[in-house]
């Protein structure tokens, strides 16, 4: 059965079916992350505690790698398996998670023309996609 109909709307719960998507999103992430961080393990050779050097005080913290920061530059390096950009993707499938919900409930009030929630659940995506497209560095 088609999902874009009003039939599979009144024969289902849309709360049931969103909530799916959030399950199995944070349920995919967790499995990517945790994959990740295997990787990472293997390839960093579990990385003792005499290895780790804390930043001392009154120094910045240098963040991520400038690699890990974009998603066309994080994609290439985990069809190379290495373990932070996966577990990098795990972070941005937990974030995706919640913005496909939100733009799955538009289509799902559009499909039952409830036109005020579908105009408010844009404006949040809208407000959500800009924040992530124009967002400081």
């Amino acid at each position: 059965m088609n999902i874009f109909t009003k039939e599979f709307w009144n024969e289902r719960d849309m709360e049931l079916f969103i909530g799916r998507l959030l399950r199995y999103g944070v349920t995919l992430a967790c499995g990517i992350t945790i994959l990740g961080g295997i990787v990472y393990l293997f390839q960093n050779h579990g990385m003792s505690i005499e290895h780790y050097k804390p930043v001392p005080d009154g120094q910045a913290f240098p963040g991520a790698k400038d690699y890990l920061r974009e998603l066309s530059s994080i994609m290439p390096r985990v069809l190379s398996f290495d373990g932070a950009a996966i577990i990098q993707l795990g972070v941005c499938v937990l974030i995706a998670t919640p913005v496909l919900r939100v733009a799955f409930s538009a289509i799902g009030f559009l499909i039952e023309k409830d036109y005020m929630y579908v105009a408010v659940t844009l404006t949040v995506l809208c407000i959500i996609v800009a924040n992530m497209l124009l967002g400081l560095h």
